[in-house]
């Protein structure tokens, strides 16, 4: 073999070796990463609709306690809790169900010809004991089940998330569930996604394959072997940037799943509020449902939004403690037609987030007292950050009352015991001073006690 064919077979052949082992190695991470992000995204998936079921199931709980506590065991009683459960559904798919706990479903709205019958035995389509197991779980103390069931939407079975509980005296077990065939739908499709991605970078490899070595053969009786040096490095240039390429596709793709989901769900809103206004002439048949509808769709977004401000408030994050505090006095004083004042002393500073959420849950259930019981017409809210302490007053002109009789009786005060136990677990200390026209809640934290949880934090963010 001449010389000038050997120098381009030691050329050409590294350079498919490496091409295919970068084919390869590409490959590979991307099932890697695809397999890893099916696994967050499920993760992230399951926990939300874990979250949402628990939720349901303490609406539920919460509409039904009144009359579970009531101490009554009787028929009447429990049939009247049955009828608010049964009104209790959430979209085509989402209802309550109830058994007694031998099994005999006792309410399914979706279902009315399984009730009465006794279920113990039934079996899913992979064979599994489907009552049974929710039995099983409500009985340990309640949880989660995953199980196939007829989807009321489609008339056919799909996977379903369950969660149950038990109502001991009354021998039930409540349970709901969420039907998971729309996420296995949205896996395929990021599945399929994935792999064509996967199958236009082999070709685009495969391509600069073949073009570098084309290139190799045209040039290479004309240039040195620094000009093969240079070739070689603009493929591993380009190499790279495939490898690049396919992460911000990945990032496009997530951002794709929650813009488009969101938008989805801010869109119900506005076709139904469209329908409905188009529909000025028609029949009462016709709107009033949708107008229920409606109701019940603002009903869930406000009591979302409500549930995560109580939760977390976005303001106590991004704007601080005293852009939270102002927003929860204005808000909360308004509604009540209450006037509201607030003063910030000293230079704010940068809280941990424990610090933030204890002075804000006590500000709201100091605000929450003042509207409830205090019937004031202004409230004075100071916060002050000294050099030795961190100082939050609130103060109002209402009704006053007995500090030393609310402190003792057993059932008065409870939102006063929160405070003071809230304040003095991040070692602060608490005060409380009424008298008619005035009552003051002071809730003081030495900066020493800040910078000790501030110096823990950091440390727990760097582990």
């Amino acid at each position: 073999m001449r010389l000038k064919y050997k120098i381009l077979l030691l050329a050409v052949v590294p350079l498919l070796a490496s091409l295919a082992m970068i084919a390869v190695a590409v490959q590979v991470r991307q099932n890697d990463l695809a397999l890893r992000q099916r696994l967050q995204l499920r993760a992230a998936y399951m926990g939300a609709k874990e979250t949402e079921l628990r939720h349901y199931v303490a609406l539920a709980l919460s509409t039904i306690s009144p009359l579970y506590n009531s101490g009554r065991d009787d028929d009447a009683i429990k049939q009247e809790a049955m009828k608010h459960l049964a009104r209790l559904d959430y979209g085509a798919d989402g209802y309550f169900f109830l058994y007694d706990m031998q099994g005999v479903n006792l309410m399914h709205p979706r279902q009315p010809e399984l009730v009465g019958r006794n279920l113990i035995d039934l079996r899913d389509a992979n064979g599994d004991p489907t009552i049974r197991m929710l039995l099983e779980r409500a009985h340990a103390g309640g949880g989660f089940v995953v199980y196939q069931w007829q989807k009321p939407s489609t008339q056919k079975t799909a996977p379903k998330l369950g969660y149950v509980t038990q109502l001991e005296r009354w021998n039930w077990m409540i349970g709901t569930g969420l039907y998971l065939d729309d996420f296995d739908a949205v896996i395929q499709r990021l599945d399929d996604e994935l792999e064509r991605n996967a199958h236009a970078t082999m070709v685009f490899i495969a391509g600069i394959g073949g073009l570098g070595v084309a290139l190799i053969f045209v040039s290479g009786l004309v240039f040195s072997f620094s000009e093969f040096k240079v070739s070689d490095a603009k493929l591993a240039l380009l190499a790279r940037k495939v490898v690049d390429s396919q992460e911000e596709e990945r990032a496009h793709l997530s951002r794709e799943l929650h813009d488009g989901t969101s938008q989805t769900l801010v869109s119900v809103k506005l076709l139904i509020e469209s329908a409905y206004d188009r529909m000025s002439g028609a029949e009462d048949a016709v709107r009033a449902p949708l107008a229920r509808a409606l109701e019940r769709l603002r009903d869930a977004l406000a009591e979302v939004r409500g549930m995560s401000h109580r939760l977390r408030p976005v303001m106590l994050d991004t704007l601080g403690l005293p852009a939270a505090l102002h927003s929860l006095g204005d808000e909360t004083c308004s509604v009540a037609g209450i006037g509201f004042t607030m003063d910030v002393e000293g230079d704010p500073v940068d809280l941990p987030d424990d610090i933030k959420t204890v002075l804000f849950r006590i500000t709201q259930e100091a605000l929450t007292n003042i509207q409830k019981h205090a019937a004031s017409t202004r409230v004075t809210l100071l916060l002050a950050f000294g050099r030795d302490a961190l100082r939050l007053s609130i103060h109002d002109d209402g009704r006053g009352f007995d500090v030393e009789s609310v402190r003792q009786h057993p059932r008065r005060g409870i939102g006063l015991r929160n405070m003071r136990e809230r304040i003095e677990a991040v070692g602060g200390q608490f005060a409380v001073h009424s008298q008619p026209g005035l009552t003051r809640i002071s809730a003081t934290l030495p900066m020493s006690a800040v910078r000790r949880m501030a110096a823990a934090a950091a440390t727990v963010a760097t582990a």
